[in-house]
């Protein structure tokens, strides 16, 4: 018998002029965006010069250690190499047992066959078959001996001392009958004959010693490996990340020094870094569109509040200097008030509109009835519009139930209406009919308020949905810009929206609002 050998193991824009809160008119004037410079688009980076010297590496180990993706690279080492250690020490372990199973077995085979020739032949028979078993060359080994333990026949010269004492199956340190200077270890077991004599058959383990030899190495070699290929693969991912960390940094710092064009690079891999780098150059081009608007607010606040301002000073002034009675001064005094009350409705109306981006606005929210709303105001402005020598038409679904605030989308309506009346008169001095519809389309509510009037460009649509908008058109009529910038506002809060459209020839104002959760059936 042989040793086994081993084991397995957009939007568009809008139209100036409309009713402020507590105003006769208003229009709306949009925050522009600050224009792209040669470095400011979103995917835009500012580079380092290409003569910048890299730093050495002794410089960037600290820097390395110190990164979260080469601490994560060493937790995911650790926890790998402590996975390879396992998986071959349970190898190993199954291996051995498999390779000790087979030597048993073994040996009970050999043990059961010596004992039937014993019982066939005697103790010649048997000391024969041992002695020519033992001259064949392999790890199995035979010894017969008398009962007082003296060596009858076999290739083992000598055993470790008491394992002849008992009957069984243990594991020994032995030495050959022809190198007895030299021990090794077996699995023998001890067979004791009828007439007294032992019969021990074992197998030597130098196999299975060189199995666990060779697994240790491998288990060696791999963890070693392991570990160079871990810190190569965590230095060269480190250096990755922390190049583009560094590029991250620099282009922030620059920005924070005052360069609002710069942008992070984005290297279109589409990993974590580059959703960072789009989110935060969606977020500068925000930044940069709201500083933007506020520099544009600003101006047209400077240059639209400096009429009146002025006349109220110029009212101011002429009372104090040429007033010749109290019925005149009281006029004057009048006028002086009017003036005021117009620019404390200004900022009334630019407040409800900073309330309302600022989601400031949305306390009052109730269910409520939108086709009501437009139908009492198409009925308060009709008089308004024959006035001006308009018609009103409407055409108003009923049961438009919208949740939101009832006051703030009746100023939006009520803005609307006030810009059809205000210019539903072509240039020509035709009166056209201004048309009030109320809809339900799909899940949202559509009002629409469209005239016959000049309209308003495609290219100014758009910008007119902004903060103190006017066209040349509309300077020469009362108004302050603020009506269609507040009605979008309110369009935003309720998550609709406002778009403008042509109306061929006029304006078409749709104000569109979903409807109340529940309602959509």
């Amino acid at each position: 018998m042989t040793a086994p050998a081993s084991a397995p193991g957009g939007a568009s824009g809008e139209r100036p002029e409309g009713p402020i809160p507590e105003a006769d008119s208003g229009a709306a004037r949009g925050a522009g965006a600050i224009p792209p410079s040669d470095g400011g688009s979103a995917n835009g980076a500012l580079s380092p010069p290409a003569s910048e010297e890299r730093p050495p590496i002794a410089s960037l180990l600290p820097k390395l250690f110190r990164t979260t993706a080469f601490r994560l690279l060493l937790v995911y080492l650790a926890v790998f190499a402590v996975s390879v250690f396992l998986i071959l020490a349970y190898i190993a372990w199954n291996t051995t047992r498999i390779v000790n199973s087979q030597i048993v077995e073994t040996i009970g085979a050999e043990i059961g066959g010596l004992a039937e020739q014993y019982r066939l032949g005697g103790i010649r028979r048997l000391v024969s078959i041992v002695e020519r078993r033992s001259r064949q060359p392999g790890a199995s080994l035979y010894l017969v001996t008398t009962f007082q333990g003296e060596r009858i026949a076999g290739n083992i010269g000598s055993l470790s001392p008491g394992a002849l004492d008992t009957e069984g199956q243990r594991e020994v340190q032995y030495a050959r009958a022809e190198d007895e200077a030299r021990n090794h270890t077996a699995i023998v077991r001890v067979f004791l004959l009828p007439s007294g004599f032992r019969l021990v058959v074992g197998r030597d383990v130098e196999d299975r010693t060189r199995i666990k030899k060779t697994l240790g190495q491998a288990l060696g070699v791999s963890l070693l490996l392991v570990i160079v290929l871990g810190c190569a693969g965590g230095w060269f991912v480190s250096r990755r990340v922390l190049r583009r960390v560094d590029g991250m940094t620099g282009t922030t710092a620059t920005i924070m020094a005052g360069d609002l064009a710069g942008r992070l690079k984005v290297a279109g891999t589409g990993d974590e870094f580059d959703r960072l780098a789009l989110n935060i150059n969606a977020m500068l081009d925000r930044i940069g569109e709201l500083m933007g608007g506020m520099t544009e607010v600003s101006n047209n606040i400077a240059h639209d509040l400096k009429t009146p301002l002025t006349r109220l000073r110029n009212r101011a002034d002429e009372a104090l200097r040429g007033a010749g009675g109290p019925e005149e001064l009281r006029e004057a005094l009048e006028g002086i008030i009017e003036e005021s009350d117009n620019l404390i409705r200004i900022f009334n109306a630019l407040l409800m509109i900073a309330r309302m981006e600022a989601g400031h606005a949305s306390e009052a929210m109730a269910d409520f009835d939108a086709a009501l709303i437009t139908e009492d105001l198409a009925e308060l402005y009709e008089p308004l519009a024959e006035e001006a020598g308009l018609a009103m038409t409407t055409a108003i679904q009923p049961s438009l139930p919208v949740h939101g605030s009832r006051e703030l989308v009746g100023q939006a309506v009520a803005n609307l209406l006030d810009n059809a009346i205000k210019y539903g008169s072509a240039a020509e001095g035709e009166k056209g009919p201004v048309t009030v519809r109320a809809e339900r389309d799909a899940e949202q509510v559509r009002i629409t308020v469209a005239d016959r009037g000049p309209g308003i460009p495609e290219a100014d649509r758009e910008r007119v949905l902004g903060r103190f908008v006017r066209l040349e058109s509309a300077r020469t009529r009362p108004g302050f810009g603020l009506g269609l910038s507040l009605a979008a506002a309110v369009a935003r809060l309720h998550g609709g929206s406002l778009s403008l459209r042509d109306h061929a020839p006029g304006l078409e104002a749709v104000l569109t609002l979903p409807l109340r959760d529940g309602a959509a059936a």
